[in-house]
């Protein structure tokens, strides 16, 4: 009974540790004409994933751009609407990378990134790795590899559930306001032709002139 209990403590401790220490997932608004940097401390030798996509706005395009400690640049995409990079850090320091709205003039963007970096801590730090795995064990990392899939299908998932939301919602106003636009023609239109009908049977004023003899 105590070793199950520690063995599931030390899943659910891997588990915070992936979620705090392993990389920086965040989703923020890029207004128009503006660009948001973000910094990660990083060392030598450490490999690295960054992950993007636009979540709503405009043509759901942005520029993103990475940068090594010097200024090197190791990405940059033009109008992606999602791309992922993967890389290893060739030297220590602080990482740069960049998401730009400068291109679009009127509408702001909500990006949402994942960048992971280093690999997953071990799930059993304290155990001795020379010795096989307990058959418990080996059932605890096959689900913590489970969740870590459940987690991404479900983070994808959400993101395609919003940017579709968003496509939908900006559909049906502009539905919405091609069908006033047709309603208020269409009024136009009656109006006018009431009017002109009237016009047709309406009497003309007509004056007599006498003549004298």
């Amino acid at each position: 009974m105590y070793g199950s209990l520690r063995v599931l403590l030390q899943v659910l401790w891997a588990q915070l540790l992936c979620g705090w220490v392993l990389g920086s997932e965040l989703t923020f608004e890029l207004p128009d004409n503006a660009k948001q940097c973000f910094y990660e401390d990083i060392i030598m030798g450490t490999k690295c994933t960054l992950e993007f996509q636009v979540v709503t706005g405009g043509h759901y395009d942005v520029d993103c751009r990475l940068e090594d400690p010097d200024g090197t640049t190791l990405y940059k995409e033009m109008k992606k609407q999602y791309d992922s990079f993967t890389f290893t850090a060739a030297k220590n320091g602080t990482y740069k990378f960049c998401f730009s709205n400068e291109f679009s003039t009127f509408t702001h963007k909500t990006v949402y990134f994942d960048f992971q970096v280093g690999d997953d801590p071990p799930l059993f730090p304290n155990e001795n790795r020379v010795t096989a795995l307990t058959q418990m064990e080996s059932a605890c990392v096959s689900i913590h590899e489970a969740l870590k899939s459940v987690i991404d299908y479900q983070t994808h998932f959400r993101l395609r559930e919003a940017q579709g939301r968003s496509r939908a919602e900006d559909l049906n106003t502009r539905v919405a306001f091609w069908s006033i636009g047709e309603a208020i023609i269409l009024l136009v239109v009656s109006i006018s032709q009431v009017l002109l009908l009237r016009s047709f049977f309406s009497d003309k004023k007509t004056t007599t002139t006498r003549v004298g003899s």
